[in-house]
């Protein structure tokens, strides 16, 4: 998308935690409002799991598209189709700031954990009003960092939150995007916008080991670390402590995270 800094790319850390997200953990704030026959634009549609969950949700008299600004992870999204036996939904290569016309306009227009990586997100939330048909709906959610908790406080944990939120300031977007929603939403021009929060919470040992394994992970191999060394906000011994506290804050019993989300859910204005 124009203006975005992905700064975890496309790595197979990244889309691997991607896939596992559902409508229902991600969405549901939206999903009330989804009716059988919508036309619906993922925007920043990943792998395509949530994108394939909100394509049931609206039937097969629906249609949903998921746009990403490269290929990259679309591949995974068809894949994901295939194996749900969906033939109807489509994955494209998209820019929401530069709309294939051809697409035409849609009910809702969707985007999750997207703003935070957008240079300028009172835009973003512009072009997708632009994208719905009057009256139609624009939802999006993203995540807080600034706000979120971690125990065991480990000083390698507490050094991970500070470089992601510095290595995405570095890079232009807002890594404290939920508890701006209202204000992007007012600033587009939306009146009426509805805004809630909901939190992910990982502390189970199954939870706990997949996101302690995943930034284990991505810590070292996904374009985070790149960055992250080439801006100088840190080094690679740095980078594979951070990796070996994930790994040790997995295993810990007494490991939790939680990660409060800002959602915004605003109606276009009907025209006559």
């Amino acid at each position: 998308m124009t203006n975005a800094r992905f700064s975890q790319g496309h790595h197979e850390s990244v889309l691997a935690s991607h896939g596992v997200r559902t409508a229902q953990d991600s969405a549901a704030y939206l999903l009330p409002s989804l009716r059988p026959g919508m036309r619906v634009l993922d925007v920043g549609c990943g792998p395509g799991t949530i994108t394939l969950d909100l394509a049931a949700l609206v039937g097969s008299t629906g249609l949903v598209v998921g746009i990403e600004p490269s290929e990259a992870p679309l591949g995974v999204a068809r894949r994901n189709a295939e194996d749900r036996g969906d033939a109807r939904t489509r994955f494209e290569v998209g820019d929401v700031f530069a709309l294939d016309e051809a697409l035409g306009r849609f009910d809702v227009v969707h985007a999750h954990q997207v703003l935070q990586h957008v240079g300028d997100p009172v835009a973003a939330l512009r072009a997708m009003a632009a994208a719905t048909v009057p009256g139609g709906l624009v939802a999006a959610r993203d995540v807080d960092y600034g706000s979120v908790s971690i125990f065991p406080e480990l000083p390698e944990l507490g050094r991970w939150l500070a470089l992601y939120r510095a290595v995405a300031r570095a890079l232009g977007t807002e890594p404290d995007a939920g508890r701006r929603m209202r204000a992007w939403a007012e600033a587009a021009g939306f009146e009426g916008a509805t805004v809630t929060a909901s939190v992910w919470a990982f502390a189970d040992p199954s939870s706990r080991a997949w996101w302690g394994g995943m930034w284990s992970r991505r810590i070292l191999e996904s374009d985070i670390a790149r960055h992250a060394v080439e801006l100088g906000l840190a080094d690679r011994p740095e980078l594979e402590a951070i990796s070996r506290a994930w790994s040790t804050w997995a295993s810990s019993p007494d490991g939790w995270i939680a990660l409060t989300h800002g959602e915004v859910l605003a109606r276009t204005p009907t025209q006559a």
